[in-house]
C-alpha cells in the first residue's frame, strides 16, 4: 500500500481544513516546494496536490505552487482541484504532473472522464468525496443524490488509474478513516481505491493496509501535526 502525503494549497501556502470548510483552514507552511522536498528526502513514492481555491473557483489558481512543486521534485504527483476540461489535463500533464484527479467532472461529465482516461492511459483518477455515502462537489460544497459506488462502478470499463475516496466528515478531524466503506468499496469495484480522510495515525495505515484490498491512503494534518511518523510509517509499509 502506498502512503501519499498530502499538499493542499489555498492561497500559496500549505494548509488543511477540517470537514472541508474553507473558513477552517491551518496553514502549515508558505513553501510548498520546500514541503514536497522534504516528503521525496523521506522516502516517500508520490506527493499528492490539492488545488482547494481551484476546487471552488473551477479552474487552476494555485498554478505556480503546483509547478513549484513540480520543478522541485523527482517522484511523481497527482492534483486534483479545478480541473474541470481535456485542456486543463493536458497542461497539467505536459507539465509534468504524472496523474490528474477529476472529481466534480466525474459527476456533471463522465464522459469526459472516458476520454481523458483514454486518452492519457494510467494518467487519470476520480476523486469521489463523500458525506454519509453520497457524493458532493465542487469542493464538497454541493451534494448530490449520486452514491458512492454506483459512481465507481460507472467508471469500471473507463480504464481509469485510481479512485480516490475521501469520508469528508473524517477529512482533517484526526478521527481515523472510514474503513468499513473504504474497504466495501474497494471490494465492489476492479479499480484500485486510495483511502482520504482522517488517517491520523500509525494504526489507521496498518488497518487499512490489513483490509488486503486498499491500494493506497493519503494523510496530511496527521504528517504536519506530528501525530503520524513519515519515516516509521513508510518503513512499516514496507515490510
Amino acid at each position: 500500500m502506498i502512503l501519499y502525503p498530502a499538499i493542499d494549497l489555498k492561497d500559496g501556502q500549505c494548509v488543511r481544513l477540517l470537514h472541508g470548510e474553507m473558513d477552517k483552514a491551518t496553514v502549515f507552511g508558505d513553501d510548498p516546494a520546500a514541503q514536497a522536498a522534504k516528503f521525496e528526502a523521506a522516502g516517500c513514492e508520490w506527493v499528492h496536490l490539492v488545488d482547494l481555491n481551484g476546487a471552488f473557483a473551477g479552474e487552476p489558481v494555485n498554478a505556480a505552487a503546483v509547478e513549484a512543486i513540480l520543478a522541485r521534485i523527482k517522484v511523481p504527483a497527482q492534483l486534483g482541484g479545478g480541473i474541470r476540461d481535456m485542456a486543463t489535463i493536458e497542461r497539467w500533464l505536459d507539465k509534468g504532473l504524472s496523474r490528474v484527479i477529476l472529481g466534480t467532472v466525474a459527476v456533471e461529465n463522465p464522459d469526459l472522464v472516458r476520454e481523458a482516461a483514454k486518452a492519457f492511459p494510467g494518467k487519470v483518477a476520480v476523486g469521489i468525496d463523500a458525506r454519509n455515502g453520497r457524493v458532493a462537489t465542487k469542493g464538497w460544497a454541493e451534494e448530490t443524490d449520486v452514491m458512492v459506488t454506483d459512481l465507481a462502478k460507472s467508471f469500471e470499463d473507463a480504464g481509469v488509474a485510481a479512485i480516490i475516496y475521501t469520508d469528508i466528515m473524517r477529512d482533517g478531524a484526526m478521527t481515523g478513516p472510514n474503513i468499513e466503506a473504504t474497504e466495501a468499496l474497494a471490494r465492489a469495484v476492479e479499480i484500485p481505491v486510495i483511502a482520504s480522510g482522517g488517517v491520523s495515525s500509525l494504526p489507521d495505515l496498518i488497518a487499512l493496509r490489513d483490509t488486503g484490498v486498499i491500494a493506497g491512503a493519503i494523510s496530511g494534518r496527521a504528517i504536519y501535526d506530528g501525530a503520524l511518523d513519515l519515516t516509521e510509517a513508510l518503513a512499516a509499509l514496507r515490510t
